[in-house]
């Protein structure tokens, strides 16, 4: 039991992390990324990511907080896999390996 916990723990933690990770790149992103990308806004992406660093934080994975979890993490998996993409194709250019 005590590794199951542990290792919850860490997915918490790790989780809360990666939050952290998508609302800072979402703040130093330039507002005009986020149209040119064909994204909604910065401060929604911010607002987005902030409330889901917030849920990762603080609900727990073995709880009933596992309902407010689930969500928060695809909030923040749909922003680092499809919307950061786009933002750094946008401002940096397409590269072709």
């Amino acid at each position: 039991m005590l590794v199951a916990t542990w290792i919850l723990g860490v997915i918490h933690w790790g989780s809360a992390l990666v939050g952290l990770f998508a609302f800072v790149h979402a703040l130093f992103q330039r507002s005009d990324a986020y149209s040119a990308a064909d994204r909604r806004t910065k401060p929604i992406w911010s607002l987005i990511t902030f409330g889901a660093t917030l849920a990762l934080a603080l609900f727990w994975l073995q709880d009933a907080g596992f309902i407010f979890w689930v969500p928060a993490m695809a909030a923040v998996l749909v922003y680092l896999v499809d919307v950061r993409p786009r933002l750094n194709e946008v401002q940096r250019g397409k590269r072709n390996w």
